[in-house]
């Protein structure tokens, strides 16, 4: 039987009852293959091999002179498809095939899920199909040619906001009606348990990397690491490791939108209340009956008004605090980092980049040893920056 999958009073399982085997099925099969030693294999083989780790923790010594910190970036944006999301769509995928599941389905907002997922459906042979809102499609069509390239249909959703929300409830829709041969895999450790656990495991590896790396360089630990949170897997995958260790902060980094305050924000734990979405009590971005409000961001990975359940109780206990950049302070964080460093960091990534800039700005701050976990390149978001702020 499923477990309770809480994070406090976060979590649950909150879906129709058509889903409820299939997410037993599903938590049976992680808690069997996780510690499975032909499983692990197999996917560390992929890791390394196919998507290139371990990925290394870089001394970005421009970037640190200009803010007066001592900042690594951890470089996640080198690996396969551009992004941290090749941990979990690897072990996602392999773990559909040991399920028997013959089709993956995905959803995707900035697109480096879908990239992600699409990869590993043509690496397996297993047909695969991505959901994407139209608004992202048409502000990600590079990413939409690449899923095409590697043999996944993208499927346009153009119901509510067109967007990630509108995507991920289009892909739970197809699943409730092809539960036997097809697992949904979800990008990001939201949605109902056992996913934000997981992902957050499958993505941990970061964090495990991240502390023997910091450990190597600099004899002791970090002062504060950083991170972008949209649904939050990055950030979890690198916050993981160091969640017990009290005297390391842990910041997430939300996109603000245009104005952080306004109705048109993705800054659901700055500005969100508790509720439930896609199967799951966290933070949400409603109005006062319930409704969801419709969640705006620069990045399309940040652009969701939900958030997973673990960065809520993260949140209420005070163990990691977290924050907004609007969408201008985001594209500046986009200029810094690549005129500093010559590193062109994904939007998501570049708020993250732009929260350490103005945290550095602080005297309390000043020589401190800060990890960025540099989530995604910037390849995507090339046009969309270009009309943005210029070439």
């Amino acid at each position: 039987m499923i477990s309770k999958g809480k994070f406090g009073k976060f979590g649950g399982v909150f879906v129709p009852e058509l889903l409820i085997p299939a997410l037993e099925e599903l938590e049976a099969a992680y808690l069997k293959y996780k510690d499975d030693d032909e499983f692990n294999n197999e996917l560390n083989y992929y890791l390394k091999e196919f998507a290139g780790r371990p990925t290394a923790l870089y001394h970005a010594e421009n970037l640190s002179k200009k803010l007066g910190c001592k900042i690594y970036l951890k470089r996640e944006d080198m690996l396969h498809t551009g992004a941290h999301k090749i941990n979990n769509t690897l072990a996602q995928g392999l773990l559909a095939k040991y399920m028997g599941k013959t089709r993956l389905i995905a959803e995707t907002g900035a697109g480096q899920h879908g990239i992600a997922t699409a990869v590993v459906g043509a690496l397996l042979g297993i047909p695969t199909e991505v959901y994407m809102g139209s608004e992202d499609v048409e502000r990600q069509k590079l990413n939409v040619f690449r899923m095409e390239l590697s043999n996944a249909a993208v499927l346009p959703v153009e119901s509510g906001s067109r967007t990630l929300k509108d995507a991920i409830n289009e892909a739970m829709r197809d699943w409730i009606t092809n539960l036997k041969t097809t697992h949904y895999l979800i990008g990001s450790t939201m949605g109902p348990h056992p996913y934000p656990t997981m992902v957050k495991y499958f993505q941990s590896i970061i964090g495990q990397e991240t502390k023997r790396q910091i450990m190597e360089k600099e004899g002791r630990l970090p002062d504060t690491i950083m991170a972008c949170v949209g649904g939050g897997s990055n950030a979890l995958g690198i916050f993981s490791e160091f969640i017990g260790d009290d005297e390391v902060e842990l910041v997430g980094v939300e996109g603000g939108g245009h104005d952080i305050k306004s109705h048109r924000t993705g800054a659901t734990l700055t500005m969100g209340t508790e509720g439930v979405l896609h199967g799951s009590l966290s933070y949400v971005l409603q109005n006062n009956d319930g409704q969801i409000n419709e969640a705006h961001s620069v990045s399309a990975g940040l652009d969701y008004p939900g958030v997973g359940p673990e960065h809520a109780y993260l949140k209420d206990t005070s163990r990691a605090c977290y924050d907004a950049v609007t969408d201008q302070e985001a594209l500046e964080g986009f200029r810094l980092l690549s005129k500093t460093e010559g590193i062109i960091p994904a939007l998501e990534s570049a708020h993250a980049i732009a929260y350490a800039k103005k945290y550095a700005e602080k005297k309390e701050n000043k020589g401190k040893i800060i990890i960025i976990n540099l989530s995604g390149r910037g390849d995507k978001d090339m046009d969309l920056v270009s009309r943005q702020i210029g070439g």
